[in-house]
């Protein structure tokens, strides 16, 4: 199975026309047709299932798709750190970062990096930690910022500067609003919003006997699609501090949960891992100025 009959797939995938895909990939339909039979040969299962006008995937072309994204993501990977070898002004670093105020400190270090290194090319993947640390795991990522204490089994790490602490969207106006702090006893019975992540580990052990009262009315990954939910009254969302507006004139307040939920940040990557030049440089320079 060759890389380059997995992007031919891909684009297929994509497309969803034999036609399109072979204009994109510069080849012609006869050849891309014959690429994408071999590998149903190879494999044995019928990748695709073919219409007049389109051709969709079968449950194993799906399967094969979330595969064959990052065989040729590692691939494209694995070629740009042996070009950056011998860069000695840039190369590629790979980032995937979960939702924080404190993504600031490594926006900042990047850009003093980018000084030094002037063909810096940073790339950036958003997620919760479950889906950041599947992408480190597999080796598509040089670093990953997490909320939650890492294993030390696997990875090692540097802890940001500062905390984030949960609290609750609420709409402004609304008699929750009034309220300093929020409580479990004041969250009991409301329809709320948050990530499953956090329902599990973080809100559970917050809430402690309270918490089978507690109502998960939706769960998102992303805090600001929570609080278009929340300005809308449909709930309250528990998210961290400095992640949704909450000026005046945005129809929303936070209130901090109390007992105070804190939660520390992590810059993690893989404990045996092998860096090029240029992220070994950016791990130094970040090592001293969160130790500063």
């Amino acid at each position: 199975m060759e890389i380059r009959t997995l992007r031919y797939f891909l684009a297929v995938a994509r497309e969803e026309n034999m036609t399109r895909a072979a204009d994109i990939l510069h080849v012609t339909q006869p050849t891309l047709s014959k690429a994408l039979k071999a590998l149903e040969d190879e494999l044995g299962k019928k990748l695709f299932t073919r219409h007049s006008f389109s051709i969709a995937l079968t449950e194993e072309g799906a399967l094969l798709r979330n595969r064959a994204e990052d065989l040729v993501s590692m691939a494209d990977k694995i070629e740009q750190e042996f070009l950056s070898l011998d860069d000695i002004t840039g190369g590629d670093i790979y980032f995937g970062l979960a939702e924080s105020y404190q993504i600031r400190y490594l926006a900042r270090e990047i850009r003093e990096f980018k000084k030094l290194y002037p063909d810096l090319r940073y790339h950036i993947t958003s997620g919760d930690t479950e889906q950041v640390t599947e992408k480190l795991d597999k080796g598509l990522l040089d670093f990953a910022v997490i909320c939650e204490a890492p294993d030390e089994r696997k990875y090692q790490h540097i802890l940001f500067p500062e905390s984030d602490y949960f609290g609750a969207i609420i709409p402004a106006g609304s008699e929750l609003a009034e309220k300093d702090v929020i409580t479990a006893d004041d969250l009991a019975g409301l329809p709320l919003f948050t990530s499953e992540q956090s329902w599990e580990n973080d809100i559970r052990p917050w809430a402690k006997g309270s918490f089978s009262r507690l109502h998960l009315e939706g769960s998102f990954r992303l805090a600001y699609n929570g609080s278009m939910f929340a300005k809308e009254g449909l709930g309250i969302l528990l998210t961290l501090n400095n992640l949704i507006d909450t000026s005046p004139e945005s129809g929303l307040v936070f209130r901090p949960l109390a007992p105070p939920l804190e939660m520390k940040m992590y810059l993690i990557w893989n404990k045996y891992q092998s860096f090029t030049p240029i992220a070994e440089r950016f791990l130094k320079q970040i090592q001293a100025s969160f130790a500063g």
